[in-house]
């Protein structure tokens, strides 16, 4: 492949065909609901993040209510997701700006998302893909992985600057489904613990291999 460009389009397409259905891994029927999973899946698998907001939004259920709780009641909660503290703290004033500030309900303006207690680029990236359907980057640790391996990206770690690399050369209403579709490809074959598995890969004969 001549450009990143073409290698990127190539990978998409593939990719599609191996992950047809894939979407968010964090469950969530509304917009405030991933932005509270966000926060939580920090240094935490999203499998237990699922499980443990069973339990915040049995005992909050809408914006208001969590607005209410204290970061004390909050963190008893989602004391399983690791770095309870501060992700209460994040929640609860988060809660409250949505409450206080957007009528309970999450902006769709990349830049105030990013001013939410907590919410980084990759989140406010996930929510603007996920939930409003605008073309979005999320440049988690698998697609920060992948894409060096695959030579999308020169040796590039830091997640902005992958996220700004990626833009030039992903076309932006694929972005966040290609992020998606990363997520699974790590999981399962491009794995970071083991050897990846590269005989099983639909990238093979096009990857850089940067491993």
């Amino acid at each position: 492949m001549e450009t990143k460009e073409a290698l990127a389009l190539e990978i998409i397409e593939r990719l599609k065909k191996e992950y047809p259905d894939a979407g968010c891994t964090l469950d969530y029927d509304q917009a405030w609901k991933l932005l509270v999973s966000v926060r939580l899946a920090a240094q935490c698998t999203d499998a237990r993040v699922n499980v443990v907001v069973e339990d915040l939004y049995a005992k909050y259920p809408d914006v208001n209510a969590l607005a209410e709780a204290t970061p004390e009641e909050i963190e008893e909660i989602v004391r399983p997701c690791g770095l309870g503290k501060s992700k209460a703290r994040d929640i609860s004033a988060c809660m409250k700006i949505l409450r206080d500030e957007y009528d309970g309900k999450v902006p769709d303006d990349f830049n105030a998302l990013l001013e939410l207690p907590g919410v980084g680029r990759k989140s406010a990236n996930l929510i603007m893909g996920d939930v409003f359907g605008k073309p979005a980057i999320v440049t988690d640790t698998h697609c920060i992985r992948l894409v060096n391996r695959m030579g999308l990206v020169d040796h590039i770690k830091e997640p902005k600057k992958v996220e700004m690399a990626l833009w030039k050369i992903i076309p932006p209403e694929e972005g966040s489904d290609f992020c998606h579709r990363l997520v699974y490809h790590g999981r399962d074959i491009c794995t970071a613990r083991t050897k990846p598995y590269c005989d099983k890969c639909c990238l093979q004969d096009i990857c850089a291999k940067n491993i």
